[in-house]
């Protein structure tokens, strides 16, 4: 008899995805992939929450091998949830980078609970999903009063997918203002307002809700036994897979790479975080706070770079002889947050040369972020686009000093996944070290940057 597959979908802020995994090899069998868009809403901007479902029924339909898939885990993007009422209709699905949500910064500001108390930085737009509902509550009165729930973004998949709600505490403890991470319990914000009411029962990442619905059944051809796992936030679920295979005693640092690069520090000690500087605590599919710090990486890359061209070491050398550098920030969020991006000494570059400066770019921001933190041991670990970067883990390895292990070019989340749909077994990732630079030169870039960019 074959063996049983999973299904990881995962909706990130770009690009929604959908991977079949063979837990016992560890392999992805086949992927689907789709950018993602937001839409104009009544009220805010909303994520397509619609054109989503409706490519992932046809992705899961399609998907080789469907009959074997036995467990779905959501993953997807944190600062964001969706509001239904109580005939499970869509009220609003907010989307974080709408500026509205900045016009109740004043009245917000005066109910949040204490960074001491959150380990939740305020951020600007609707990074803060707290700020998200505030706003709804305060400038849509009657149309909160029909919310009924709230759902998390990766519960809200879980729940289209079986019909079962839950909560869970990667999402909540994602910078939300929701969430007290180093006592797991609702914030006085969240009480206060009534919010904590409306979200479903905490369940972990890798329970099992219930069956898929019949719907999805009919939709998908799916085994009707397929279960749905109660999903994880795209970040932890990086984290997650290097923490089933490290010692947990240990030190180690995980640099998450998308639209954002968030830097996770095992045993780092929260008393170092800043809420100036974009720190926060993040909780892990365990329930326990990590120390985090984030900028968006993916999008300031993007910003720099200019094109699809790649990097490489004659163009980074030339970038550096120049002096060609990149000042935060060229996005939200992260620790420059405010300071407007520029490129110094950036005339007549090629596009590799763009490319060599992005890519040196973000490793002198999270080797800053790692710094912030404490984290000064231990190995370093790369998931996501930046492991497929030539330049960038040995950059990160020559700036640091430490061993910078970089995931495969394809691996994703599938090992978490395969976790969390109750596979314990599967194989760990076999992970590539990246040989340090000897380039003589950039502790003088280093430090010229540093001077530039630290006020």
């Amino acid at each position: 008899m074959s063996h049983p597959l999973v299904a990881l979908i995962d909706i990130g802020k770009t690009h929604a995805k959908l991977s079949v995994i063979d837990p016992q090899s560890g392999a992805e069998i086949r992927g689907s992939r789709r950018a993602n868009a937001v839409i104009e809403g009544p009220l805010t901007r909303e994520l397509d929450v619609e054109a989503i479902g409706t490519w992932l029924l046809e992705a899961l339909h399609t998907a080789p091998s469907r009959e074997r898939i036995r467990v779905i885990v959501p993953v997807a993007h944190g600062a964001a949830a969706v509001l239904l009422d109580r005939d499970h209709r869509v009220l609003a699905a907010p989307d974080y980078e709408d500026a509205r949500f900045e016009q109740v910064n004043a009245a917000y500001r005066r109910e949040r609970d204490s960074y001491d108390n959150t380990c939740s930085p305020d951020l600007p737009l609707g990074l803060n999903l707290g700020r998200q509902l505030f706003f709804l509550q305060e400038t849509q009165p009657e149309l909160f009063g029909r919310v009924a729930h709230v759902l998390l973004y990766p519960q809200y998949w879980a729940w289209r997918l079986s019909g079962s709600m839950a909560s869970e505490v990667t999402s909540l403890g994602c910078h939300s203002d929701l969430w007290l991470p180093q006592t797991s319990e609702f914030s006085k914000l969240a009480r206060v307002r009534g919010w904590s009411e409306l979200f479903p029962p905490l369940q972990a990442a890798g329970d099992l809700l219930s069956r898929i619905s019949p719907e999805v059944v009919a939709a998908t051809g799916l085994d009707p036994e397929c279960q749905v796992a109660c999903g994880i936030h795209d970040s932890n679920a990086s984290y997650l897979k290097f923490l089933i295979a490290q010692d947990r005693a240990e030190p180690f640092t995980v640099v998450s790479s998308g639209t954002w690069t968030v830097v996770m520090a095992n045993r780092a000690d929260l008393s170092r975080l800043r809420e100036d500087k974009d720190m926060l605590a993040s909780v892990d599919a365990f329930g326990s706070p990590v120390a985090t710090a984030r900028f968006m990486g993916g999008r300031e890359y993007q910003a720099i770079a200019g094109t699809d061209a790649r990097p490489n070491l004659p163009a980074l050398l030339n970038v550096i002889e120049r002096q060609v550098m990149a000042l935060p920030a060229f996005a939200s969020g992260g620790p420059f947050a405010g300071s407007e991006g520029r490129l110094v000494n950036g005339e007549s570059l090629s596009g590799s040369e763009r490319a060599s400066v992005a890519t040196l770019y973000i490793a002198l921001m999270c080797e800053l972020l790692i710094e912030l933190l404490g984290a000064s041991t231990g190995e370093i670990l790369i998931d996501g686009p930046l492991a497929t970067n030539a330049l960038f883990g040995s950059l990160l390895a020559c700036l640091t000093g430490r061993s910078v292990l970089r995931s495969p070019a394809d691996s994703g989340n599938t090992r978490a996944a395969s976790y969390l749909a109750g596979f314990h077994d599967a194989p760990t990732e076999t992970l590539t070290t990246a040989a340090p630079m000897t380039l003589k030169s950039l502790p003088a870039y280093r430090a010229a940057w540093r001077q530039l960019v630290q006020p």
